[in-house]
């Protein structure tokens, strides 16, 4: 019996030992969850001029809701697209601001309004981004570098979840995500459409108004 009851108290004063320390590991996991991550997004990234240096940055700024901040992470063809867009839209509302009648000048205005007054293509894409719900298709897998397959200008970069980032080295060097690109060079050629419909527009209400064209010669 007293062999019995010494190994009931070794028992009890284990368990004790082991419900008093299960808060302190709780708490050590709550500070150090924070400290690994914060550690994880300052720590050095590789250069921007490998690919997985510039989806470690894409990744970051995607973390934050930053789209602005990865757009020298996109490839050249959709950062042009961008810009083109931005372009297009602004050449196009000030036409329609010049040449068309109510209401259709308002309505048009209105549709056209967000990028034609983006500062940049920059701005434009962080528009798109936001507009379309974009973060979504990155935010499905961004876990880490598992490995990345070079040939050529063109990368991919394989996650750990076997998710692949497809991405092209830029004429400086940077590795651009080319996700975005078809999309965006799609809505760059629409916007350049528009805009031819819209001058020719704009010149046919100028002439039935007795004014002299305002497109460009």
């Amino acid at each position: 019996m007293p062999h019995s009851q010494g190994y009931g108290v070794t028992l009890q004063m284990s368990s004790s030992k082991g419900s008093a320390w299960r808060p302190l590991a709780i708490v050590a996991a709550v500070v150090m969850v924070p400290l690994l991550l914060i550690t994880f997004i300052h720590s050095p990234f590789p250069s921007d001029r490998t690919p997985e240096g510039a989806y470690m940055r894409v990744a970051q700024s995607v973390s934050r809701d930053d789209p602005r901040a990865f757009f020298a992470y996109l490839e050249t063809e959709a950062q042009w697209a961008c810009f083109t867009i931005h372009d297009m839209r602004s050449k196009a509302s000030k036409r329609i601001a010049e040449s068309y009648p109510e209401p259709r000048r308002t309505e048009l205005l209105a549709q056209y309004k967000s990028a034609a007054e983006a500062g940049d293509g920059g701005d434009v894409f962080a528009l798109m981004y936001r507009e379309r719900g974009w973060s979504r298709r990155l935010r499905k897998d961004l876990s880490g570098v598992a490995k990345v397959e070079t040939e050529g200008e063109r990368a991919s970069v394989v996650t750990a979840q076997g998710t692949r980032w497809p991405f092209r080295r830029r004429d400086n060097g940077i590795w651009g995500l080319t996700v975005f690109t078809a999309e965006l060079l799609a809505d760059a050629e629409k916007a350049t459409r528009d805009l031819a419909v819209v001058a020719a527009a704009a010149d046919d209400y100028d002439r039935a108004a007795g004014r002299p064209s305002a497109s460009p010669k």
